[in-house]
């Protein structure tokens, strides 16, 4: 017996469903591409604070630490995202034939230089 099989009626369309989960996976993905840009910006801001304010030079380097797992975090959790993405596509093609053109997969192989997987996506 499916999942389906015990609901009753449903009160809203799967089409409609399927769209509003796309907007609002899409608004998700470039909210972390958002937050990683600025995460960017904020490093770069405070690596040059720090020289351009002639400081010690090891002076926030605990703060520089942070922000870089930060941002670390914040590239895991798109990864999941993307997992996340991968497995609605999927549900989408097996209830609804699907309407969502998915990125490219992008993967880094152990002996592939980062520069080439990139251009690979």
């Amino acid at each position: 017996m499916t999942a389906f099989a015990t609901q009753t009626m449903p009160e809203m369309p799967l089409s409609v469903a399927q769209l509003r989960i796309a907007r609002d996976l899409h608004q998700a993905e470039a909210a972390l591409d958002e937050a990683l840009a600025r995460q960017a910006q904020l490093l770069q801001t405070m690596v040059g604070a720090r020289r351009d304010t002639g400081v010690a030079p090891f002076l926030g380097q605990e703060a520089l630490m942070r922000l870089v797992k930060s941002q670390q975090a914040t590239l895991n959790a798109g990864g999941e995202l993307a997992r996340v993405h991968g497995r609605l596509s999927t549900i989408s093609a097996e209830t609804c034939g699907g309407n969502d053109a998915c990125p490219p997969r992008a993967e880094l192989k152990e002996d592939e230089p980062a520069s080439a997987a990139v251009r690979a996506a």
